[in-house]
Protein backbone atom coordinates (compact mmCIF):
# COMPACT_ATOMS: atom_id res chain seq x y z
CA UNK A 1 0.00 0.00 0.00
CA UNK A 2 1.41 3.47 -0.87
CA UNK A 3 2.56 5.49 2.13
CA UNK A 4 0.16 8.36 1.38
CA UNK A 5 -2.80 5.95 1.26
CA UNK A 6 -1.68 4.22 4.47
CA UNK A 7 -1.74 7.59 6.22
CA UNK A 8 -4.98 8.81 4.69
CA UNK A 9 -7.00 5.60 5.19
CA UNK A 10 -7.50 5.89 8.99
CA UNK A 11 -8.72 9.47 8.56
CA UNK A 12 -11.14 8.48 5.81
CA UNK A 13 -12.48 5.59 7.92
CA UNK A 14 -12.95 7.86 10.94
CA UNK A 15 -14.81 10.43 8.83
CA UNK A 16 -17.12 7.67 7.60
CA UNK A 17 -17.80 6.58 11.19
CA UNK A 18 -18.42 10.19 12.25
CA UNK A 19 -20.83 10.67 9.34
CA UNK A 20 -22.78 7.53 10.28
CA UNK A 21 -22.97 8.57 13.94
CA UNK A 22 -24.17 12.07 13.06
CA UNK A 23 -26.87 10.76 10.73
CA UNK A 24 -28.12 8.40 13.47
CA UNK A 25 -28.46 11.12 16.09
CA UNK A 26 -31.88 12.71 16.65
CA UNK A 27 -32.24 15.61 14.27
CA UNK A 28 -32.22 19.23 15.39
CA UNK A 29 -35.24 20.32 13.33
CA UNK A 30 -35.12 24.01 12.43
CA UNK A 31 -37.18 23.63 9.25
CA UNK A 32 -34.47 23.20 6.59
CA UNK A 33 -35.49 21.48 3.34
CA UNK A 34 -33.38 18.84 1.61
CA UNK A 35 -32.63 21.35 -1.14
CA UNK A 36 -31.35 23.81 1.46
CA UNK A 37 -29.16 21.18 3.13
CA UNK A 38 -27.64 20.19 -0.22
CA UNK A 39 -26.93 23.79 -1.22
CA UNK A 40 -25.48 24.53 2.23
CA UNK A 41 -23.05 21.64 1.82
CA UNK A 42 -22.01 23.00 -1.57
CA UNK A 43 -21.38 26.30 0.16
CA UNK A 44 -19.44 25.31 3.28
CA UNK A 45 -17.43 22.42 1.81
CA UNK A 46 -15.25 24.39 -0.66
CA UNK A 47 -15.08 27.23 1.86
CA UNK A 48 -14.05 24.80 4.59
CA UNK A 49 -11.46 23.01 2.47
CA UNK A 50 -9.95 26.37 1.59
CA UNK A 51 -9.64 27.00 5.32
CA UNK A 52 -8.00 23.59 5.80
CA UNK A 53 -5.44 24.30 3.08
CA UNK A 54 -4.77 27.72 4.60
CA UNK A 55 -3.61 25.72 7.63
CA UNK A 56 -1.33 23.73 5.34
CA UNK A 57 0.11 26.99 3.99
CA UNK A 58 0.57 28.25 7.56
CA UNK A 59 2.11 25.33 9.47
CA UNK A 60 4.22 24.11 6.54
CA UNK A 61 6.89 26.36 8.03
CA UNK A 62 7.37 23.87 10.89
CA UNK A 63 8.30 21.03 8.55
CA UNK A 64 10.36 23.28 6.30
CA UNK A 65 12.34 24.54 9.29
CA UNK A 66 13.19 21.00 10.42
CA UNK A 67 14.63 20.38 6.94
CA UNK A 68 16.59 23.64 7.25
CA UNK A 69 17.92 22.98 10.76
CA UNK A 70 21.40 24.17 9.76
CA UNK A 71 19.90 27.56 8.91
CA UNK A 72 17.03 27.85 11.44
CA UNK A 73 17.63 27.07 15.13
CA UNK A 74 14.91 26.64 17.79
CA UNK A 75 15.41 30.29 18.74
CA UNK A 76 15.16 31.40 15.07
CA UNK A 77 12.05 29.28 14.54
CA UNK A 78 10.41 30.90 17.57
CA UNK A 79 11.29 34.36 16.25
CA UNK A 80 9.85 33.77 12.77
CA UNK A 81 6.66 32.21 14.13
CA UNK A 82 6.24 34.89 16.80
CA UNK A 83 6.44 37.72 14.26
CA UNK A 84 3.83 36.06 12.04
CA UNK A 85 1.42 35.08 14.78
CA UNK A 86 1.55 38.50 16.46
CA UNK A 87 0.82 40.17 13.10
CA UNK A 88 -2.09 37.74 12.73
CA UNK A 89 -3.33 38.55 16.21
CA UNK A 90 -3.49 42.30 15.63
CA UNK A 91 -4.83 42.02 12.09
CA UNK A 92 -8.36 41.50 13.40
CA UNK A 93 -8.53 45.24 14.13
CA UNK A 94 -8.63 45.77 10.39
CA UNK A 95 -9.80 42.45 8.96
CA UNK A 96 -12.78 41.82 11.25
CA UNK A 97 -14.52 45.06 10.20
CA UNK A 98 -13.46 44.50 6.56
CA UNK A 99 -15.13 41.09 6.61
CA UNK A 100 -18.32 42.52 8.11
CA UNK A 101 -18.29 45.25 5.46
CA UNK A 102 -17.49 43.21 2.34
CA UNK A 103 -18.68 39.72 3.31
CA UNK A 104 -16.86 36.49 4.09
CA UNK A 105 -16.95 35.24 0.48
CA UNK A 106 -14.81 38.10 -0.83
CA UNK A 107 -12.42 38.12 2.10
CA UNK A 108 -11.85 34.36 1.85
CA UNK A 109 -10.74 34.96 -1.74
CA UNK A 110 -8.32 37.59 -0.45
CA UNK A 111 -7.03 35.11 2.16
CA UNK A 112 -6.43 32.35 -0.40
CA UNK A 113 -4.75 34.57 -2.97
CA UNK A 114 -2.61 36.50 -0.48
CA UNK A 115 -1.42 33.39 1.38
CA UNK A 116 -0.67 31.62 -1.91
CA UNK A 117 1.56 34.40 -3.19
CA UNK A 118 3.34 34.80 0.18
CA UNK A 119 4.13 31.07 0.10
CA UNK A 120 5.37 31.35 -3.47
CA UNK A 121 7.70 34.14 -2.35
CA UNK A 122 9.11 31.99 0.49
CA UNK A 123 9.63 29.13 -1.93
CA UNK A 124 11.40 31.39 -4.43
CA UNK A 125 13.72 32.59 -1.68
CA UNK A 126 14.91 29.01 -1.18
CA UNK A 127 14.87 28.15 -4.89
CA UNK A 128 17.17 31.07 -5.75
CA UNK A 129 19.48 30.36 -2.80
CA UNK A 130 19.11 33.77 -1.14
CA UNK A 131 19.40 32.43 2.42
CA UNK A 132 22.04 34.79 3.85
CA UNK A 133 19.45 36.64 5.97
CA UNK A 134 16.86 33.87 6.08
CA UNK A 135 15.52 34.65 9.56
CA UNK A 136 14.82 38.30 8.68
CA UNK A 137 13.37 37.61 5.23
CA UNK A 138 11.31 34.64 6.40
CA UNK A 139 9.99 36.70 9.31
CA UNK A 140 8.83 39.39 6.88
CA UNK A 141 7.30 37.00 4.35
CA UNK A 142 5.67 34.85 7.04
CA UNK A 143 4.16 38.01 8.54
CA UNK A 144 2.67 38.85 5.12
CA UNK A 145 1.36 35.29 4.87
CA UNK A 146 -0.23 35.51 8.30
CA UNK A 147 -1.84 38.88 7.59
CA UNK A 148 -3.76 37.35 4.69
CA UNK A 149 -4.32 34.12 6.63
CA UNK A 150 -6.11 36.13 9.32
CA UNK A 151 -9.03 36.64 6.95
CA UNK A 152 -9.60 32.86 6.90
CA UNK A 153 -11.29 32.09 10.23
CA UNK A 154 -13.19 35.39 10.17
CA UNK A 155 -14.48 34.66 6.68
CA UNK A 156 -15.62 31.07 7.24
CA UNK A 157 -17.48 31.97 10.43
CA UNK A 158 -18.97 35.10 8.83
CA UNK A 159 -20.42 33.11 5.94
CA UNK A 160 -21.69 30.22 8.03
CA UNK A 161 -23.34 32.52 10.56
CA UNK A 162 -26.07 33.06 7.96
CA UNK A 163 -26.35 29.38 7.04
CA UNK A 164 -26.45 27.68 10.50
CA UNK A 165 -29.08 28.18 13.22
CA UNK A 166 -27.80 28.64 16.78
CA UNK A 167 -29.10 25.15 17.66
CA UNK A 168 -26.96 23.63 14.88
CA UNK A 169 -23.76 25.48 15.67
CA UNK A 170 -22.32 23.00 18.12
CA UNK A 171 -22.35 20.58 15.21
CA UNK A 172 -20.75 23.24 13.04
CA UNK A 173 -18.13 23.75 15.75
CA UNK A 174 -17.37 20.05 15.30
CA UNK A 175 -17.10 20.54 11.53
CA UNK A 176 -14.81 23.51 12.19
CA UNK A 177 -12.63 21.23 14.32
CA UNK A 178 -12.56 18.61 11.57
CA UNK A 179 -11.43 21.21 9.03
CA UNK A 180 -8.65 22.35 11.37
CA UNK A 181 -7.65 18.72 11.87
CA UNK A 182 -7.48 18.04 8.13
CA UNK A 183 -5.40 21.17 7.70
CA UNK A 184 -2.96 19.94 10.33
CA UNK A 185 -2.74 16.58 8.55
CA UNK A 186 -1.91 18.32 5.28
CA UNK A 187 0.60 20.62 6.99
CA UNK A 188 2.50 18.08 9.04
CA UNK A 189 2.30 14.83 7.06
CA UNK A 190 2.06 16.01 3.45
CA UNK A 191 4.59 18.79 4.01
CA UNK A 192 6.74 16.46 6.11
CA UNK A 193 6.78 13.98 3.22
CA UNK A 194 7.70 16.76 0.81
CA UNK A 195 10.43 18.09 3.10
CA UNK A 196 12.14 14.70 3.14
CA UNK A 197 11.72 13.81 -0.55
CA UNK A 198 11.89 16.96 -2.67
CA UNK A 199 13.69 20.32 -2.47
CA UNK A 200 12.35 22.30 0.50
CA UNK A 201 10.90 25.09 -1.65
CA UNK A 202 8.14 22.70 -2.74
CA UNK A 203 6.87 22.67 0.85
CA UNK A 204 5.73 26.22 0.00
CA UNK A 205 4.92 25.92 -3.71
CA UNK A 206 2.47 23.01 -3.46
CA UNK A 207 0.18 24.52 -0.74
CA UNK A 208 0.15 27.75 -2.78
CA UNK A 209 -0.97 25.88 -5.91
CA UNK A 210 -3.76 24.10 -4.00
CA UNK A 211 -5.01 27.41 -2.56
CA UNK A 212 -5.25 28.88 -6.05
CA UNK A 213 -7.36 25.90 -7.16
CA UNK A 214 -9.73 26.45 -4.23
CA UNK A 215 -9.81 30.18 -4.99
CA UNK A 216 -11.57 29.21 -8.23
CA UNK A 217 -13.90 26.78 -6.40
CA UNK A 218 -14.94 29.55 -4.01
CA UNK A 219 -15.73 31.88 -6.90
CA UNK A 220 -17.99 29.26 -8.43
CA UNK A 221 -19.90 27.86 -5.44
CA UNK A 222 -19.66 30.00 -2.30
CA UNK A 223 -22.23 32.70 -1.43
CA UNK A 224 -22.50 34.82 1.72
CA UNK A 225 -26.18 34.10 2.48
CA UNK A 226 -28.90 31.64 1.45
CA UNK A 227 -30.63 34.57 -0.28
CA UNK A 228 -27.64 35.11 -2.56
CA UNK A 229 -27.78 31.42 -3.49
CA UNK A 230 -31.44 31.66 -4.57
CA UNK A 231 -32.88 30.36 -1.27
CA UNK A 232 -34.73 32.10 1.55
CA UNK A 233 -32.85 33.72 4.44
CA UNK A 234 -34.00 32.67 7.93
CA UNK A 235 -33.76 33.76 11.57
CA UNK A 236 -30.62 32.11 12.96
CA UNK A 237 -31.57 32.73 16.62
CA UNK A 238 -28.29 34.38 17.62
CA UNK A 239 -27.47 37.69 19.31
CA UNK A 240 -29.59 40.54 17.93
CA UNK A 241 -27.44 43.58 17.29
CA UNK A 242 -30.23 45.58 15.72
CA UNK A 243 -31.64 45.61 12.21
CA UNK A 244 -29.93 42.89 10.17
CA UNK A 245 -30.80 44.71 6.99
CA UNK A 246 -28.87 47.77 8.09
CA UNK A 247 -25.23 48.16 7.11
CA UNK A 248 -22.79 46.40 9.42
CA UNK A 249 -20.41 48.41 11.54
CA UNK A 250 -18.21 50.22 9.04
CA UNK A 251 -14.44 50.16 8.87
CA UNK A 252 -14.00 53.88 9.54
CA UNK A 253 -16.51 53.91 12.39
CA UNK A 254 -14.97 50.82 13.98
CA UNK A 255 -11.34 51.91 13.78
CA UNK A 256 -12.22 55.50 14.68
CA UNK A 257 -14.22 54.69 17.78
CA UNK A 258 -12.76 52.51 20.50
CA UNK A 259 -15.84 53.33 22.55
CA UNK A 260 -18.03 51.68 19.89
CA UNK A 261 -16.14 48.41 20.15
CA UNK A 262 -16.09 48.76 23.94
CA UNK A 263 -19.88 49.06 24.13
CA UNK A 264 -20.24 46.10 21.79
CA UNK A 265 -17.93 43.98 23.95
CA UNK A 266 -19.19 45.09 27.35
CA UNK A 267 -22.79 44.41 26.35
CA UNK A 268 -21.80 40.73 26.09
CA UNK A 269 -19.08 40.23 28.78
CA UNK A 270 -18.85 36.56 27.83
CA UNK A 271 -17.06 37.64 24.64
CA UNK A 272 -14.21 39.08 26.72
CA UNK A 273 -13.91 35.89 28.75
CA UNK A 274 -14.03 33.70 25.63
CA UNK A 275 -11.29 35.82 24.04
CA UNK A 276 -9.13 35.39 27.16
CA UNK A 277 -9.75 31.62 27.13
CA UNK A 278 -8.73 31.47 23.48
CA UNK A 279 -5.48 33.29 24.29
CA UNK A 280 -4.71 30.30 26.52
CA UNK A 281 -5.89 27.93 23.78
CA UNK A 282 -3.43 29.49 21.34
CA UNK A 283 -0.60 29.05 23.83
CA UNK A 284 -1.54 25.42 24.46
CA UNK A 285 -2.20 24.52 20.83
CA UNK A 286 1.09 25.75 19.38
CA UNK A 287 3.00 24.30 22.34
CA UNK A 288 1.70 20.89 21.33
CA UNK A 289 1.64 21.12 17.53
CA UNK A 290 5.06 22.58 16.83
CA UNK A 291 7.23 21.60 19.77
CA UNK A 292 6.31 17.92 19.78
CA UNK A 293 7.65 17.75 16.20
CA UNK A 294 10.89 19.50 17.12
CA UNK A 295 11.22 17.54 20.39
CA UNK A 296 10.87 14.23 18.53
CA UNK A 297 13.32 15.20 15.80
CA UNK A 298 15.97 16.57 18.14
CA UNK A 299 15.76 13.75 20.70
CA UNK A 300 15.82 11.23 17.84
CA UNK A 301 12.53 9.64 18.88
CA UNK A 302 10.83 10.41 15.57
CA UNK A 303 10.98 6.72 14.69
CA UNK A 304 7.87 6.06 16.78
CA UNK A 305 4.63 5.89 14.83
CA UNK A 306 2.93 8.95 16.37
CA UNK A 307 5.87 11.31 15.87
CA UNK A 308 6.44 10.04 12.33
CA UNK A 309 2.74 10.50 11.51
CA UNK A 310 2.06 13.55 13.65
CA UNK A 311 -0.26 15.14 11.10
CA UNK A 312 -2.45 12.04 10.95
CA UNK A 313 -2.41 11.69 14.75
CA UNK A 314 -3.46 15.33 15.19
CA UNK A 315 -6.14 14.91 12.56
CA UNK A 316 -7.68 11.83 14.18
CA UNK A 317 -7.53 13.41 17.64
CA UNK A 318 -8.95 16.68 16.36
CA UNK A 319 -11.83 15.04 14.49
CA UNK A 320 -12.83 13.11 17.60
CA UNK A 321 -12.43 16.18 19.80
CA UNK A 322 -14.38 18.47 17.49
CA UNK A 323 -17.26 16.08 16.96
CA UNK A 324 -17.45 15.05 20.62
CA UNK A 325 -17.43 18.68 21.77
CA UNK A 326 -20.12 19.62 19.25
CA UNK A 327 -22.45 16.77 20.14
CA UNK A 328 -22.06 17.29 23.89
CA UNK A 329 -22.54 21.07 23.60
CA UNK A 330 -25.76 20.89 21.56
CA UNK A 331 -27.32 17.74 22.99
CA UNK A 332 -26.17 17.60 26.62
CA UNK A 333 -25.71 21.24 27.59
CA UNK A 334 -28.44 22.85 25.48
CA UNK A 335 -26.08 24.64 23.05
CA UNK A 336 -23.99 26.14 25.87
CA UNK A 337 -20.28 26.23 25.02
CA UNK A 338 -18.83 26.94 28.48
CA UNK A 339 -19.31 23.50 30.06
CA UNK A 340 -17.56 21.75 27.18
CA UNK A 341 -14.66 24.21 27.28
CA UNK A 342 -14.27 23.70 31.05
CA UNK A 343 -14.23 19.91 30.78
CA UNK A 344 -11.69 19.96 27.96
CA UNK A 345 -9.48 22.43 29.80
CA UNK A 346 -9.54 20.07 32.77
CA UNK A 347 -8.15 17.40 30.44
CA UNK A 348 -5.47 19.82 29.21
CA UNK A 349 -4.34 20.60 32.75
CA UNK A 350 -4.09 16.93 33.68
CA UNK A 351 -2.26 16.26 30.42
CA UNK A 352 0.32 19.00 31.02
CA UNK A 353 1.00 17.66 34.52
CA UNK A 354 1.35 14.08 33.29
CA UNK A 355 3.66 15.17 30.45
CA UNK A 356 6.22 16.42 32.99
CA UNK A 357 6.34 12.87 34.40
CA UNK A 358 6.51 10.87 31.14
CA UNK A 359 8.62 13.13 28.93
CA UNK A 360 11.32 10.45 28.59
CA UNK A 361 8.84 7.64 27.86
CA UNK A 362 8.21 7.68 24.10
CA UNK A 363 4.83 5.97 23.87
CA UNK A 364 3.36 7.38 27.07
CA UNK A 365 4.24 10.90 25.92
CA UNK A 366 2.75 10.25 22.48
CA UNK A 367 -0.54 9.09 24.03
CA UNK A 368 -0.77 12.12 26.32
CA UNK A 369 -0.10 14.69 23.61
CA UNK A 370 -2.74 13.06 21.39
CA UNK A 371 -5.34 13.36 24.14
CA UNK A 372 -4.31 16.97 24.67
CA UNK A 373 -4.68 17.70 20.95
CA UNK A 374 -8.19 16.21 21.09
CA UNK A 375 -9.03 18.60 23.91
CA UNK A 376 -7.44 21.74 22.49
CA UNK A 377 -9.05 21.40 19.04
CA UNK A 378 -12.40 20.66 20.70
CA UNK A 379 -12.13 23.89 22.73
CA UNK A 380 -11.07 25.93 19.72
CA UNK A 381 -13.91 24.61 17.56
CA UNK A 382 -16.47 25.38 20.27
CA UNK A 383 -15.30 28.90 21.03
CA UNK A 384 -13.90 30.29 17.78
CA UNK A 385 -16.20 28.24 15.56
CA UNK A 386 -19.51 28.33 17.45
CA UNK A 387 -19.51 30.80 20.36
CA UNK A 388 -18.25 33.59 18.10
CA UNK A 389 -21.37 33.23 15.95
CA UNK A 390 -23.64 32.89 18.99
CA UNK A 391 -22.47 36.08 20.69
CA UNK A 392 -21.55 38.12 17.62
CA UNK A 393 -24.68 37.51 15.60
CA UNK A 394 -24.73 37.58 11.82
CA UNK A 395 -24.21 41.32 11.58
CA UNK A 396 -21.02 41.79 13.60
CA UNK A 397 -19.60 38.28 13.73
CA UNK A 398 -16.53 39.44 11.78
CA UNK A 399 -15.46 41.72 14.62
CA UNK A 400 -16.22 39.15 17.32
CA UNK A 401 -14.49 36.19 15.67
CA UNK A 402 -11.62 38.51 14.77
CA UNK A 403 -11.17 39.45 18.42
CA UNK A 404 -11.47 35.84 19.58
CA UNK A 405 -9.24 34.32 16.89
CA UNK A 406 -6.83 37.24 17.19
CA UNK A 407 -6.33 36.39 20.85
CA UNK A 408 -5.63 32.76 19.85
CA UNK A 409 -2.70 33.91 17.77
CA UNK A 410 -1.47 36.43 20.29
CA UNK A 411 -1.37 33.46 22.66
CA UNK A 412 0.63 31.52 20.09
CA UNK A 413 2.99 34.45 19.61
CA UNK A 414 3.54 34.66 23.36
CA UNK A 415 4.28 30.95 23.41
CA UNK A 416 6.83 31.18 20.61
CA UNK A 417 8.62 34.08 22.33
CA UNK A 418 8.81 32.23 25.65
CA UNK A 419 9.11 28.50 24.95
CA UNK A 420 11.69 28.96 22.18
CA UNK A 421 13.91 30.69 24.77
CA UNK A 422 13.65 28.00 27.45
CA UNK A 423 13.84 24.72 25.50
CA UNK A 424 17.33 23.23 25.08
CA UNK A 425 19.56 23.89 22.08
CA UNK A 426 22.39 21.97 20.46
CA UNK A 427 23.67 18.80 22.16
CA UNK A 428 21.48 19.38 25.23
CA UNK A 429 18.37 19.04 23.04
CA UNK A 430 19.19 15.38 22.35
CA UNK A 431 18.29 14.38 25.95
CA UNK A 432 14.48 14.18 26.49
CA UNK A 433 14.67 15.04 30.20
CA UNK A 434 16.24 18.41 29.33
CA UNK A 435 12.92 19.39 27.71
CA UNK A 436 11.06 19.54 31.06
CA UNK A 437 10.56 23.29 30.59
CA UNK A 438 8.26 22.61 27.61
CA UNK A 439 5.35 20.97 29.51
CA UNK A 440 5.89 23.14 32.60
CA UNK A 441 5.30 26.23 30.45
CA UNK A 442 1.85 24.87 29.52
CA UNK A 443 0.58 24.44 33.10
CA UNK A 444 -0.21 28.13 33.87
CA UNK A 445 -2.12 28.51 30.58
CA UNK A 446 -4.15 25.36 31.32
CA UNK A 447 -5.01 26.56 34.85
CA UNK A 448 -6.11 30.01 33.64
CA UNK A 449 -8.13 28.51 30.79
CA UNK A 450 -9.93 26.16 33.18
CA UNK A 451 -10.79 28.94 35.63
CA UNK A 452 -12.07 31.25 32.90
CA UNK A 453 -14.11 28.46 31.26
CA UNK A 454 -15.90 27.87 34.55
CA UNK A 455 -16.95 31.54 34.48
CA UNK A 456 -19.02 31.05 31.29
CA UNK A 457 -20.64 27.76 32.32
CA UNK A 458 -24.16 29.23 31.99
CA UNK A 459 -23.44 31.97 29.43
CA UNK A 460 -25.92 32.42 26.58
CA UNK A 461 -26.19 35.17 23.96
CA UNK A 462 -28.56 38.02 24.68
CA UNK A 463 -30.09 40.69 22.50
CA UNK A 464 -30.17 44.44 22.59
CA UNK A 465 -26.69 45.84 23.26
CA UNK A 466 -26.10 49.52 23.50
CA UNK A 467 -25.78 51.29 20.17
Amino acid sequence: MPVWLERLLPIALLLVVVSVVLTRLPKVDVGHSKAFMHRRFMNWFPLGMTYAFLYMARYNLTQASTALEDLITNHDFGTIKAVGTIVYGFSFLLNGPLTDRFGGHRTMLVAAAGAAFANIAMGLLLYTGHTENIVTTFSLLYAVNMYFQSFGAVSIVKVNASWFHLRERGTFGGIFGILISLGLYFAYDWCGFLAHNVPTEWVFFIPAAILLVFFVANVIWVRDTPGQAGLKNFDTGDADWGNDEAAPIGLVQTLGSVARIGRLMLSQPAILIIAAIEFCTGFMRSSLMDWYVRFSAQTHTDGNYIASNWGMAQCLAGIMGGVLAGIVSDRVFGSRRGPVAALLYGALLVGALVTTLVISQVWALAAVVCVMMLAVIGVHGMLSGAASMDFGGRKNVGIVVGIIDGLVYLGQGTQYLTVSRIVPEGEAAATPSNWWTWPVAMIPAAVIGLLLSSRIWNARPKSGPAH
